[in-house]
């Protein structure tokens, strides 16, 4: 017979045992092998080593959202538009993970900006099986629903662009090069408008959403009177964030008018960010803190960083030399002149990365879609795809 000390021992190595074994447990479980139908999804080790643009659905674990082909964050998120589903609630490695893109009319349900309490939960989803962040992926989804709730999938909800579902069905699925076309051929062709006419756009897309009399000034951040503008100091003027002697384009209906970058700024402020390309590192402005500059370069403050990016990726993808327009391309370099160039690129990725697209972005590019140009900045609507493009 055993002695209390052995049994005891018994018992501790018993429950070790089954402490080991719960991540084991939890992959076999979930990762049981199905047919990708509704009734017998795929596990999503099957959907990773069935990458062939094919419609299955997909079972797993809310784990995260992609950011990039490597990197899944769990807090913080800074939108709805992707998560990465796993066999196991704890998994850690991206290899095992599938990444997701949520379409715009599922977002506000299943998006982890909205509903972070989705960490953990079991999911299935259906959609193609194709990369997504250069990452096995399912994309273009048509049903996604909680499980273990004894529910079904609630009716989408319509988000901001709900208005312009299909927009982008020539560039889902597309990466590198293809997609860069694609977008462009989705936004080239666009209402223009007058360069006098920008002072009255400007005042309904930029407004302050806190002081309808005021518009927001990009670098400064200041709230300032909608009617203040001008040449004086201290008025505000039209900022060309695309520099308007990097391809020589002035002042012209096209490139050197479009909303989608076009700011309001501080005369002064503006007159010293001139046409330097944008980098990190000078000597911070004495009127818009946080803000520097040196010789051959501007960094913005941090809150609008990515705004910045996102501007100019929109005109490297707008503008590519058709038409008799100019063919504006981002590089990685600075003192880019009377080029058609920009830069610096590897910089603006990681402004894009570190200040997310916020609702001040979004709205204004609605307006500027409904209101005037009659197209959208992708890289609003679908940040994942400047890193699709150019990382």
């Amino acid at each position: 017979m055993l002695n209390n000390r052995k049994k005891r021992l018994l018992f501790s190595l018993i429950l070790i045992a089954f402490i080991l074994l719960q991540p084991l447990q939890y992959s076999l479980t979930n990762a049981a092998t199905g047919d990708g139908s509704w009734s017998s999804p795929y596990s999503v080790s099957q959907a990773i080593n069935s990458q062939n643009n094919s419609i299955k659905t997909v079972q797993g674990y809310v784990v995260g959202q992609p950011i990039s082909t490597s990197t899944v964050i769990t807090s913080d998120f800074p939108n709805d538009y992707a998560l990465a589903l796993a066999d196991s609630p704890s998994e850690t490695n991206t290899a095992n993970m599938i990444y997701v893109q949520i379409p715009s009319s599922f977002r506000s349900s299943y998006g982890l900006y909205s509903n972070p309490s989705l960490m953990g939960e079991n999911m299935k989803v259906t959609g193609t099986l194709t990369a997504y962040f250069s990452h096995a992926g399912l994309k273009n989804g048509t049903a996604f629903e909680m499980q273990g709730e004894g529910t079904t999938s609630p009716d989408p909800e319509p988000d901001p662009i709900s208005s312009t579902d299909g927009y982008y069905d020539a560039a889902y699925g597309k990466t590198g090069k293809a997609l860069k076309t694609a977008l462009h051929n989705i936004i080239d062709d666009h209402k223009e408008i007058s360069y006098s006419n920008v002072w009255d756009a400007l005042r309904v897309t930029d407004e302050d959403p806190n002081n309808s009399n005021n518009v927001i000034l990009l670098y400064t951040g200041r709230s300032q009177g909608k009617y203040t503008n001008g040449s004086d100091a201290d008025d505000w003027n039209r900022e060309h964030v695309w520099a308007k002697s990097h391809g020589d384009f002035g002042t012209t209906m096209g490139a050197g008018t479009d909303l989608h970058h076009l700011r309001p700024t501080d005369v002064s402020v503006n007159s010293s960010r001139s046409n330097l390309d944008f980098d990190n590192g000078g000597t911070e402005h004495a009127e818009a803190d946080g803000n520097y500059y040196d010789s051959d370069s501007w960094e913005p403050r941090d809150s609008v960083k990515g705004d910045v990016a996102r501007m100019l990726f929109y005109m490297a993808v707008r503008y590519e030399g058709d038409s008799g327009e100019p063919d504006l391309e981002l590089n990685n370099l600075v003192n880019n002149g009377s080029n058609p160039y920009h830069g610096k690129l590897s910089v603006l990725l990681q402004w894009h990365k570190e200040d997310p697209v916020d609702d001040f972005e979004r709205e204004r590019n609605e307006i500027i879609y409904t209101n005037y140009q009659q197209n959208r900045n992708p890289f609003i609507d679908h940040p994942e795809w400047a890193l699709v493009i150019w990382e």
